[in-house]
């Protein structure tokens, strides 16, 4: 996003150290080749030299210019080219027509390097653009001479290969073999690092097969449609046509009508009018891309715009992500027109995302890569904001790497990275949630900033009630589980990673941005049976021979076995139906696999992924949660969780790795032991992230491990309300997103996040929470609540209530615990049901209470004219069942106890 260097100050510099008095200025850059050189032009002059037209070649890495010819005028060359070897250069000529200036002729021509050049006239005058290239050849030790071909593009006529004739006589019009590769074309491109030549021609529509079709076809007449071929050359075999993809032109001739105006494009080497702008971008890994440029008007107009007319139009672009099979669709509408003509957007590759810079606009990324479906598209502001937008001629280098462009305008080098602070400005903005989302997926996956996206939660948890928080939270568990899976898996083990989950957007969303008042649209299509435009590599000239099309044939193979990703979907259908049945006391440490033997006062399948994670790195204070990371069950909902969740991914992987079959140049597979170590990990991830994301929220929320003393409920019954509520709405947020996508909780949440409910909401709203399965009432936090309720008539009810929404089990246990004669009377009542009932019970008789005399009454015991209710009911009971059985201290108790008013 700032100038890095400037091409002229460099090259006036070299200029300059020869000769101190000579003066260079007007430098244009007039082609880049293969290797990396670049080729410019200037003029230069001195006091005693008139000014001259000069030919350089430029190495960036050496930082040296070598002067290949001087003209003896000052001369508009606007192009050129240079031979492996550097023995021939060619180069266009410009003249303007004198009698009128807007009439152009190109002219080619070809100098032999030399100590006595030789220069030739090809002979080939235009009105329309001509433009020349140089073919690359390997040097054969085999053979004594290679023979030297260029090409010569002539807009709108043919594509010529010359071949240069090794006689050693001088260059002439004859010294050629020539041959014609193209017919009339509308558009073409040289790409100098994989030597393919695309061009766009019109063909005719295939001949229909079909029956009863015939009059349609004939009706549509001598109509054509336009179509980008490839044609790939070869250092020591013919060409051929690699590629033909049918295009969709939009509005092409909407807004220019029929253009005669040439840009004169020299890097990438293009030749087209202004009525079609359009770039193929490529990449070594298989990236192949097709970005159109247009404007149009929704409304046809009546008269054709005028430069400085303000009616206002649509600036669009499209971009065929053919690796991806797909097409990426953007419209920013409310242009105006004087404004629009001026702007060349920049598309460039930028790492696995493609980079579209429309000045004065917005900046995209696009996410093409292969990792994954593309997606999560990022908008966000301008970049190059101190720039005039009519100065801006952006494009890429194949000599410079990374992120740098050259402004063709003024010949800056500009360094295009996105920084991080534009991103977060972005988030921070009022934009929609998924472009937050997409934000949030870029800097956890593709620039493993963590710490920017745990500020960036934090800060969105200060507003804990807004709606898009729990997508968010999704977004940063699935993506960061991911990438934890992906920097730890063994490399064998490395195509099952694509099956797991990396994003909760869907393919073929819309997005709406709203940058700098103006409205971005950007939407997405299929591109069908995108592999029927390539040739296959059995067609190839060297079948199977690796290059960048073998490589683009072999992903869409890989996309059109329709290849699933495990969707946590999967794990929440299975849970809604075994939850339901779900009685963690009534599992056996059998139940659940990876359980191996260990105390019973433990989760088992917990300790173990913990323990796993815990080798990759240890837990310090600053990284502690705000409650005691213990289970005080023995099988815990959460154990139950990650068994389901472990069960469907391996089996999910086991079918996919299955019946997505390796191709057959790589003879691996994926065995069951790979399945084992990529499903292990990802739940080891879940977990990891689990925990770290419920720390952002609670320090977010003010809790600091480095200033809190205490943990767990103490911590809670020393908050303030307003702070209680904070944490208990953001932890609430929390426990929603790891719900809906069946991630387990950290260790000792629930029963905290439980107990902060109770503390924060009414009873009858607390109630509803355990209702719906949100708070779970576990053994350790019922203790507590049981204890802070008062025995007041409505805290005796409150804790009935409490007690008739835990299994039967659990709410024996703490009735025996429960030191009140309520406690008294119902495990009373109980086990004389059990007597009548005929059940069987244990011969252990723990009451559970003290004796409290202030509850002792006489009305149970015999009197002088009454037999005792007590002595007749024991009596009914021994009938029943064998003294053995029989508790007569607590059926006396009981009996005591319901004399007494203490409800």
């Amino acid at each position: 996003m700032v100038t890095v260097d400037n091409f002229a100050s460099k090259l006036c510099s070299i200029i300059l150290e020869k000769n101190s008095s000579d003066e260079a200025n007007e430098w244009r850059l007039l082609g880049q080749e293969q290797d990396g050189t670049l080729l410019f032009s200037w003029i230069q002059s001195s006091k005693n030299q008139e000014p001259v037209t000069k030919i350089g070649l430029y190495s960036y890495s050496s930082n040296d210019l070598t002067i290949l010819h001087t003209f003896d005028t000052v001369i508009n060359c606007i192009q050129a080219s240079i031979d492996t070897n550097r023995t021939y250069l060619a180069y266009v000529i410009k003249e303007t027509d004198p009698e009128n200036n807007k009439v152009f002729s190109y002219k080619p021509y070809l100098l032999k390097i030399g100590p006595e050049s030789t220069l030739c006239d090809l002979e080939l005058e235009r009105s329309r653009q001509i433009l020349v290239q140089f073919l690359y050849q390997k040097h054969s030790v085999l053979s004594e001479s290679c023979s030297v071909k260029f090409l010569i593009l002539i807009h709108q006529e043919c594509i010529l290969q010359y071949q240069i004739k090794n006689d050693n006589s001088d260059l002439t019009a004859s010294s050629f073999y020539y041959e014609s590769l193209v017919r009339k074309f509308t558009w073409a491109q040289w790409d100098p690092v994989h030597q393919t030549l695309y061009y766009i021609h019109n063909r005719k529509p295939s001949r229909c097969l079909v029956e009863g079709e015939e009059d349609a076809v004939s009706s549509s007449g001598t109509k054509t449609s336009p179509t980008l071929s490839g044609l790939q050359f070869h250092d020591d075999l013919p060409h051929e046509s690699v590629l033909n993809i049918p295009l969709n032109l939009p509005h092409l001739s909407t807004v220019f009508g029929s253009c005669g105006i040439y840009e004169d494009d020299t890097v990438p080497l293009r030749i087209h009018d202004c009525s079609l702008d359009l770039i193929v971008l490529t990449d070594s890994n298989g990236y192949v891309c097709v970005c159109h440029h247009y404007l149009y008007q929704p409304i046809q107009p009546t008269t054709e715009l005028k430069d400085d007319d303000t009616s206002l139009v649509h600036f669009a672009y499209s971009v065929t992500v053919l690796h991806q099979s797909c097409v990426i669709h953007c419209v920013v509408p409310g242009l105006p027109w004087s404004k629009a003509k001026t702007i060349r957007p920049l598309f460039k590759f930028y790492g696995d995302h493609m980079l579209v810079f429309i000045p004065a606009v917005c900046t995209h990324l696009l996410d093409i890569g292969v990792m994954h479906e593309p997606c999560c598209h990022v908008i966000t502001k301008p970049l190059l904001t101190d720039f005039e937008v009519h100065t801006i001629c952006l494009t890429s280098l194949v000599t410079l790497g990374g992120d740098h462009v050259i402004n063709l305008a003024t010949l800056d080098l500009i360094d295009m990275h996105v920084p991080t602070s534009l991103l977060v400005q972005t988030f921070k903005s009022d934009t929609i949630m998924g472009n937050k989302l997409s934000i949030l997926h870029y800097l956890i996956l593709h620039r493993s900033e963590m710490e920017t996206v745990s500020d960036l939660i934090a800060w969105q948890a200060e507003k804990p009630l807004s709606l898009g928080l729990p997508q968010l939270l999704r977004e940063f568990l699935i993506g960061s589980s991911y990438a934890s899976v992906h920097r730890n898996l063994p490399s064998d083990a490395s195509h099952l990673v694509n099956l797991l989950p990396i994003t909760t957007q869907h393919m073929g969303n819309e997005l709406e941005v709203k940058i700098n008042d103006k409205m971005i649209c950007l939407s997405q299509d299929v591109l069908w049976n995108a592999s029927m435009m390539l040739l296959s590599p059995q067609q190839r000239i060297v079948p199977y021979r690796s290059d960048i099309w073998v490589k683009l044939w072999e992903q869409l193979a890989k996309i059109s076995k329709g290849k699933q990703r495990f969707k946590p979907n999967q794990v929440v259908e299975k849970l809604l139906v075994s939850l339901v049945c779900y009685q963690p006391e009534a599992l056996s440490r059998s139940s659940t696999p990876m359980s191996p033997s260990g105390s019973l006062g433990s989760s088992s399948v917990l300790n173990d992924f913990l323990s796993i994670g815990n080798q990759c790195g240890r837990k310090s204070q600053i990284d502690a949660l705000p409650f005691y990371e213990i289970e005080s069950c023995t099988a815990s909902k959460q154990e139950h969780i990650i068994s389901v969740n472990l069960r469907e991914l391996s089996m999910h992987l086991l079918k996919q790795s299955a019946e997505n079959k390796i191709s057959k140049f790589q003879w691996q597979s994926q065995t069951p032991m790979h399945v084992h170590a990529v499903a292990t990990r990802y739940i080891t991830a879940q977990l990891e992230q689990s925990r770290l994301l419920c720390q952002i929220l609670c320090k977010a929320a003010t809790f600091d491990p480095r200033q809190e003393l205490d943990k767990g409920f103490v911590y809670i019954e020393q908050l303030q309300e307003e702070r209680r509520f904070i944490l208990f709405t953001i932890l609430e947020r929390y426990y929603l997103s790891v719900e809906s996508i069946a991630f387990p909780l950290p260790q000792g949440f629930t029963s905290f996040f439980t107990f902060l409910g109770y503390k924060t909401l009414n009873f009858d709203m607390f109630l509803q929470y355990i209702q719906r399965n949100v708070l779970e009432l576990q053994v350790d936090v019922m203790k507590i609540i049981m204890a802070d309720i008062d025995n007041s008539k409505s805290g005796l009810h409150q804790k009935l209530k409490l007690l008739t929404l835990l299994p039967r089990s659990r709410a024996k246990r703490l009735l025996n615990q429960w030191n009140h004669p309520v406690s008294l009377m119902l495990r009373g009542r109980e086990h004389a049901l059990n007597i009548l009932s005929g059940v069987e019970t244990g011969t252990t008789r723990l009451h559970g209470i003290q004796k409290n005399k202030a509850f002792r009454g006489l009305t149970a015991f015999p009197s002088g004219d009454r037999l005792s209710p007590l002595d007749t009911f024991l009596d009914l009971l021994t009938a029943k069942a064998s003294l053995t059985d029989l508790d007569f201290g607590l059926l006396i108790e009981t009996t005591e106890t319901s004399t007494e008013e203490f409800m």
